[in-house]
């Protein structure tokens, strides 16, 4: 007796694959699916093959034109995938990416982990599938990050590889400076020189550093034409609704600067549906980058890594910054656990000041685990022992009195 179609359908789900994007084209017209019925078949010739259900209008396309384009994608590149299996309209899934072509005019993913450009040589009946074998015309690996990965009728990973650089901003030292009535001029120079971005607010009153910051950060709820920005600066908005952060956003581009959207509170347990779809509107108002924020209750490594799974899934191509604290020593297992998450941006503090992740905390892990960061750790040494003298008391940064030898 022949096994039931949801119980074969469910054992093969147990299978796991990759996932790759099938796409052809018809005249001018470009077309595209999600597929992880795809294998190598032959290196001499080479030769690769695609299983796709008869019924589909890829299989007309690619059966009518003889060519076909493979693009793998990464693990942070779901959101293609999910476009690609019927999320998004056909005449849609192309949009704000970018695509390339090869020989046979196929489209292929241009930051693709590898793309193929294939012209069919056989096609072979499967039941209610077809084998499309295609050969190999060209080939390209534009990437190294880990694979994107379906099983069980959904996506994942393999274990978390950690980022080959990782980079730090202070964006809360010149207010913190400001309110503890300390000069922040000198201290910001010396932060931004070590490698550091930063952030000056509008009313800030030392100007000085405002132009000392050559892409200084201004945070600000509101931008009207009248605003005066430093030079190639970069607008940040606390995230409120998506109609604000799209007039923010707007406003930002026409002043020719690029937009960082803040989302606050972004880990706690109850607000992750909350926050996954505040990063959602943000890459739907075309936000340059998107800061998630923890909040006053401690996040927990696991709390973080379910948010950040999914924050930076949807997030796609828009970079993802972190800004953590040192809550019950989880500071630095949290930036370890971000890291694995695909988390490449961090916002932490000079010293740990208000019990924020110290900035050379996270650059002693980074070397530790073969992480690279533009960031000067003797530079930003140097600094906090400044910052520390200014303070008057010990800040709770836990390896920078280690000095020099450390590093």
């Amino acid at each position: 007796m022949a096994v039931d179609a949801e119980t074969f359908r469910s054992v093969l789900g147990q299978w796991p694959t990759g996932v790759v994007l099938v796409t052809t084209t018809a005249g001018e017209t470009w077309h595209g699916m999600t597929a992880s019925s795809f294998s190598s078949v032959s290196l001499d010739p080479p030769l690769v093959l695609v299983c796709l259900d008869k019924g589909l209008y890829s299989h007309r396309l690619i059966s009518e034109s003889g060519l076909f384009g493979i693009s793998i994608l990464g693990r942070d590149q779901a959101h293609l995938g999910q476009a690609f299996a019927g999320r998004a309209a056909p005449q849609e899934r192309f949009a704000g990416h970018d695509w390339a072509t090869a020989v046979t005019g196929a489209p292929v993913l241009a930051n693709a982990l590898g793309w193929l450009d294939c012209r069919v040589a056989h096609a072979y009946a499967g039941g209610d599938h077809t084998i499309f074998v295609g050969e190999v015309l060209a080939a390209e690996t534009p990437r190294t990050t880990g694979p994107l990965l379906f099983h069980s009728r959904s996506w994942g990973q393999l274990a978390d590889p950690l980022p080959a650089e990782i980079g730090l901003a202070d964006t809360g030292l010149a207010a913190a400076l400001e309110r503890r009535g300390l000069p922040s001029a000198k201290l910001l120079r010396a932060v931004r020189e070590a490698g550091l971005r930063t952030r000056v607010g509008p009313a800030d009153p030392d100007t000085s550093a405002a132009s000392a910051l050559v892409d200084g950060a201004v945070l600000t709820d509101d931008l009207d034409a009248s605003a005066v920005l430093p030079d190639a600066a970069t607008v940040e908005f606390l995230f409120r609704d998506a109609d604000g952060a799209g007039r923010l956003v707007s406003a930002a581009r026409a002043k020719g600067a690029q937009s960082v959207g803040r989302v606050q509170d972004a880990f706690a347990p109850d607000r992750r549906d909350t926050a996954v779809e505040a990063v959602a509107a943000l890459v739907a108002a075309g936000c340059d980058e998107i800061a998630l924020d923890e909040g006053g209750e401690p996040a927990s490594p696991l709390n973080l890594r379910e948010l950040l799974r999914d924050a930076v899934t949807v997030a796609g191509d828009v970079p993802v910054r972190v800004r953590l604290a040192e809550h019950a020593g989880l500071g630095l297992a949290n930036a370890l656990t971000a890291m694995k998450s695909g988390v490449r941006h961090f916002d932490v503090t000079l010293g740990g000041l208000d019990d924020g992740l110290c900035a050379i905390d996270v650059l002693f892990l980074a070397t530790r685990l073969d992480v690279a960061s533009a960031a000067d750790r003797e530079a930003l040494v140097a600094a906090a022992a400044e910052l520390e003298t200014a303070c008057g008391s010990p800040l709770p940064g836990r390896t920078y009195r280690l000095g020099r030898t450390s590093s």
